[in-house]
């Protein structure tokens, strides 16, 4: 869990606490604080929530195998009667695994 998501919420929850305090003494000015600081926590909720979403297609591209990638060599060797012959070598590419 990213750090803007538990940020985020602990300023939601501050602002629903000044919100009420707000109501209960009638003092609109912090009521408004409230509801600001709980916008401001969403946003940073949903932030954390993105960055979240980002690691974790991360970590599943990195967890694909790669495919096995294999070297090829091709020569030409002539034969005993003159006549010339492609021959194909095929290795596994050890760096790419």
């Amino acid at each position: 869990m990213d750090k803007d998501r538990i940020k985020g919420k602990a300023e939601e929850i501050k602002g629903k606490v000044k919100e009420k305090a707000g109501e209960w003494t009638g003092n609109k000015e912090t009521e408004a604080e409230g509801l600001l600081d709980q916008a401001k926590g969403k946003a940073r909720n949903t932030v954390g929530k993105v960055k979240d979403a980002g690691r974790d297609a991360m970590d599943k591209i990195n967890e694909k195998p790669r495919p096995e990638i294999k070297k090829e060599e091709i020569r030409r060797e002539v034969r005993d009667d003159g006549t010339t012959e492609e021959v194909v070598k095929r290795e596994k590419d050890e760096e790419a695994a």
